[in-house]
Parts: C-alpha cells; structure tokens; sequence
C-alpha cells in the first residue's frame, strides 16, 4: 500500500447499500428495523447528531422513534423510559445520546438497555461479550474503523498494531477487534514515555486519543497504515489526532479528518439495528 488516502464517505455509502438490502429482505418477512433515540434535554449538538441519525435511517427504511425529554427528568424516569424500550418489541435498537444531564448517571443507564437492543455497543455486557470473542452488538466507532480498513485490503495478521487511546468507547474495542484478525497489538495513550519509539515499529496505527495533531510524520513507520478516529475542535476547524499532511507523506494509506472513519459511525449504527432485527426474525 503506497499514499492511500482511505475515503470513509465511499465506503459509508457502499455499507448503506448492503443495509438497505437487507431491510428489504426483513420487509418480505414483515418486519421493518426500528431505532429509537432518547434525549434528555435541549443540548444543541445532541439534536444534530439525533437529526443525523433520523436522516440516515430513513434513507435505508429503518424507523426512527424520537423521544426527547425535559432536562429535568430524573434518573429513575429515565430508566422507567428505558425500560419501557426494552418490554417493546417493534424496537430493535435504543440509544440514549450522550452526555446526560449531571444528575443522571451515564454508566447506570447504559447499562439499563437491553444488551440485544444495545446498538451502541456500549453495555458492560457487549464490552464483556467482546472481550470474550462472544458475539455482540459492537460499539459503532471501532466497528468502522475495522471496516474501512477492511474495505481497503489491510493485512491484520503477525502484524504490529498500536493503538493509541484507552477508552471504553474506541482504544479498548478496537484493540481487541484487532487481536481477533491476529494482529499484535500494544496500547499507548497519553503517558506513555516512549510514545515515538512504539509507533515507530507500528504497522498500523489506530490513533483515538483525542488531542489534536499529536501523532506527526516522523513518529510513523513509513508505509505503515494510519487510522485516525480523532475529532478535535480548533480554531482551524476540525482535525483529528494526526497531523494529516507530515503523516500523509510517510503512510502506506491514511483515513482523513473529516471523512474517514466518522461516515462509518453511522452506517455501523444502522447495521447493528438491522443485526438486532435480524436475531429477532430468527428467534421468531
């Protein structure tokens, strides 16, 4: 691989078409995908992101249910919500935007979702099922990056492969989804000492650390294949965790900011709606 700029919208766009194909297949069977978002709140930015998704579900033929609710809606109504999601069976996937209101706790109501109807991925119970090599609903982010790599004929296995970023939403997924394909993967983030000299015998970097241009050209193998999930609010606009252009002229093939892994959030949410409708076709 030699200067591949590795385009998240083209192979968003093919993903979507393989989605849609499979919401006709379970429209023959009489079931239609559902998605139902939950926000808590008047947070500008989550009812971008909520109208985002509405957009793209109509646009594969999953049904979108919104339900927005008062900023002051307490813990237990929440759950209550919830709950109620889970009990209803025309729903195949429930999300809860993120962040809650302070007094709401982020980790209790996550964890209050059904792990079937999890299509974010982020249950403990998906997490753990991950970590096990169980199969599960996946969280959205690492999913895609897997994909569009996929997509772009990456070889995983004997391969190094760093990650750079430890959180539960991206750095640890991802990592194990990259010890499934056979890579050999080693974790840095933002105390590790000896940061340049790991990237540097890395074959594929996954940079998700959240600090802007951090990861530059002369900390990457040359040829070595750069996943850059970052996104990083700045007064040049948004970048991710990579300096695009010293790393560019280095990498064997590089996912931009933007237009790179972020298409691929969305149409891995869509997919896990459908893998949700499609179990429940099969336990039906």
């Amino acid at each position: 691989m030699n200067n591949i700029v590795m385009d998240g919208r083209a192979v968003s766009k093919k993903a979507k078409e393989a989605i849609a194909a499979k919401v006709l297949e379970l429209g023959k069977k009489g079931i239609v995908p559902s998605l139902a978002v939950v926000l808590v709140g008047d947070d500008p930015a989550s009812k971008v992101y909520a109208g985002q998704k509405k957009k793209n579900c109509e646009s594969v033929g999953i049904s979108f249910d919104f339900r927005q609710l008062p900023g002051d809606t307490s813990e237990n109504e929440l759950l209550d919500l919830v709950e109620e999601l889970n009990r209803d069976d025309g729903v195949n996937g429930i999300l809860v935007e993120m962040p809650l209101p302070g007094h709401i706790s982020n980790e209790r109501i996550q964890a209050a979702i059904d792990p079937d109807k999890d299509v974010d991925g982020s249950n403990p119970a998906n997490l753990g099922r991950l970590m096990s090599g169980l199969p599960s609903l996946r969280p959205c982010t690492p999913q895609g990056a897997m994909y569009l790599m996929d997509n772009y004929d990456v070889e995983f296995e004997g391969k190094h492969a760093v990650v750079v970023g430890r959180s539960n939403i991206v750095g640890k997924p991802v990592g194990m989804m990259l010890l499934e394909k056979n890579a050999t993967v080693t974790y840095c983030h933002s105390r590790t000492a000896n940061l340049t000299e790991v990237l540097r015998s890395a074959d594929i970097v996954v940079a998700a650390v959240g600090r802007p241009k951090m990861i530059t050209g002369e900390m990457i193998k040359p040829g070595a294949v750069v996943v850059d999930v970052g996104i990083n609010s700045t007064e040049d606009g948004i970048v991710g965790d990579v300096d695009y252009d010293s790393v560019a002229s280095v990498a064997g093939a590089i996912s931009p900011v933007p237009g790179g892994v972020g298409p691929l959030t969305i149409a891995m949410l869509l997919g896990n709606v459908v893998t949700s409708a499609e179990r429940r076709c099969s336990e039906s």
